[in-house]
């Protein structure tokens, strides 16, 4: 582990991008103990998209209220969606690539064929229809359940691809000569080989499902009497800032989700290249 760590380390993206996401961890947990956050609360004198002030450091929206608040708790509530779509969707990914993988035969090819067709179909598609069909109570954990459950396709075509290949191994056709169980040979002997790659799985997802968020919150879909950053974005074109260019109400809820999820890529693409020996200078 303290070797892992000591190569991560060494890599200038996983510095780079490890260090931005912790950062938008702790904004996110320990903003709300050092700043005042109170998305309710309108500044009737400031007035809607009111410059920078020493009382509202990135100004106001619409209603008066404070930016800098709106984007606490929005960053907070897209990293929930982030994580809870990242969970549901590796969890379902990992268990099916896994089982069908290793297992072939008709199981592998019946859950092939329901993998491939969660691929053909555009994941934005189902998520637009199945959000649209809740037009009340759409709730942060709804979002995050609805995105991790259309999600979990492409995890689990590239676990079955890894599984596949460790079915072959000399040590797993040992374990089945000792008498070992299917269940002991893929918590045993797969799972372990597979624990990086599917950590690497989870981080991906986790970008994915802030965006996912951020997208369908941003043409009206998203959560209900909540904030996030897509929910920011929504209102922003809504009330007319992206057309009467009022950057503040708009850009730096961009950069918080770009800088989030490209974090999360350079932390996956520098983990990559030390668990692939393959990638390896």
């Amino acid at each position: 582990m303290g070797k892992l760590l000591k190569n991560l380390l060494k890599s200038p993206m996983f510095v780079i991008g490890i260090s931005i996401f912790v950062l938008t961890l702790l904004i996110a947990v320990f903003g709300p103990l050092f700043y005042n956050v109170d998305t309710h609360a309108r500044d009737i004198m400031a007035g809607p998209y009111a410059g920078s002030s020493a009382a509202h450091l990135l100004g106001t929206d619409h209603l008066g209220r404070d930016y800098v608040s709106l984007l606490i708790e929005g960053l907070g509530n897209s990293l929930y969606v982030g994580f809870l779509a990242g969970i549901i969707a590796t969890t379902l990914g990992v268990l099916i690539g896994l089982f069908g993988g290793f297992r072939g035969g008709w199981i592998d090819e019946i859950l092939n064929m329901g993998t491939n067709l969660f691929i053909v179909i555009p994941q934005f598609v189902i998520l637009v229809l199945i959000s649209s069909a809740f037009k009340e109570g759409r709730s942060l954990t709804l979002i995050g359940v609805v995105i991790g459950l259309t999600a979990w396709s492409w995890s689990a075509r590239a676990v079955r691809a890894q599984a596949s290949s460790l079915r072959s191994r000399d040590h797993i056709a040992l374990a089945r000569i000792n008498g070992a169980s299917t269940l002991t040979i893929v918590i045993k002997h797969v799972l372990p080989y597979l624990l990086s790659y599917v950590f690497m799985v989870f981080i991906m997802q986790v970008g994915s499902g802030i965006l996912s968020e951020a997208s369908i919150s941003m043409i009206g879909l998203g959560p209900v009497d909540t904030t996030s950053l897509g929910i920011i974005l929504n209102q922003a074109k809504d009330n007319g800032a992206l057309a009467d260019s009022i950057w503040i109400a708009f850009l730096p809820a961009t950069l918080v989700v770009t800088l989030t999820v490209f974090a999360l890529y350079l932390i996956n693409t520098s983990m990559e290249g030390v668990f692939n020996p393959r990638l390896r200078k």
